[in-house]
């Protein structure tokens, strides 16, 4: 059921909806099931969820076997489950070929750890994956350089703005460096638990606070990731 709040005069408003592309279970580093992590997404408004585990140089077959069965049971329900990778901390000159692996198993949507700021990434990693042409978001993308904001914008790639603790820190400079490429942006929870996915409210927040006008909070919330969703062939 979707939350509904009061409006201004009283009245009963359906929040937007809310999509979100970067999130992980029990598969991985995560605490929970996938079928707990769409479900609790239906309950919180979540129009999407992405469920993004972990891959490195490891055959992506298994786990997204185990992701794909799990969403059948959301074939009905208004939440839309979408499968996929966070390919995460691989040599760049293995990148490209780890998130096509993932692709060619059935991988819905590839999404690459960035330089985060409080992780040691390896560096290149963000160039690597918006030059990949299989990755479709990058994640938490830390002091992001201008060059590689242009080649996003370039390569359809969209750029996380993320809620997590200490990726969030560079949120603020990811946003204005994107903002001048006219790159895409994303808010993603990147949550490990039913409890980390953040609502349509807070994701507002999280837009506002890194520094966008109210009009790029829109597009960050609800143009962007409509077109992403249709990219992905779920929207």
């Amino acid at each position: 059921m979707v939350r509904r709040r009061p409006s201004a005069r009283g009245r009963s408003v359906t929040p937007a909806p809310r999509y979100d592309f970067h999130s992980h279970t029990f598969l991985t580093d995560g605490s929970a099931s996938p079928t707990d992590m769409w479900t609790e997404a239906g309950l919180r408004g979540h129009r999407a969820l992405a469920i993004t585990d972990h891959l490195s140089m490891e055959d992506p077959a298994p786990l997204i076997e185990r992701l794909r069965g799990e969403a059948r049971a959301f074939e009905d329900s208004p939440l839309i489950p979408v499968f996929g990778v966070e390919v995460s901390m691989v040599p760049t000159r293995h990148l490209a070929r780890v998130a096509r692996g993932a692709r060619l198993a059935g991988a819905e949507i590839v999404i690459v750890h960035g330089e985060s700021p409080v992780e040691s990434v390896p560096e290149g990693t963000n160039r690597a994956a918006i030059l990949s042409g299989e990755v479709d978001v990058l994640a938490h993308p830390g002091l992001l350089e201008p060059d590689d904001a242009e080649l996003a914008r370039e390569h359809e790639v969209y750029l996380e703005l993320s809620a997590r603790r200490g990726h969030s820190l560079a949120n603020g400079h990811v946003a204005r460096t994107a903002v001048a490429a006219r790159a895409a942006l994303l808010v993603d929870s990147d949550a490990h638990a039913p409890s980390d996915l953040v609502p349509i409210e807070f994701a507002r927040r999280i837009a506002a606070g890194s520094g966008l006008t109210p009009e790029g909070v829109g597009r960050a919330l609800g143009e962007a990731p409509r077109r992403l969703l249709r990219r992905l062939g779920k929207g």
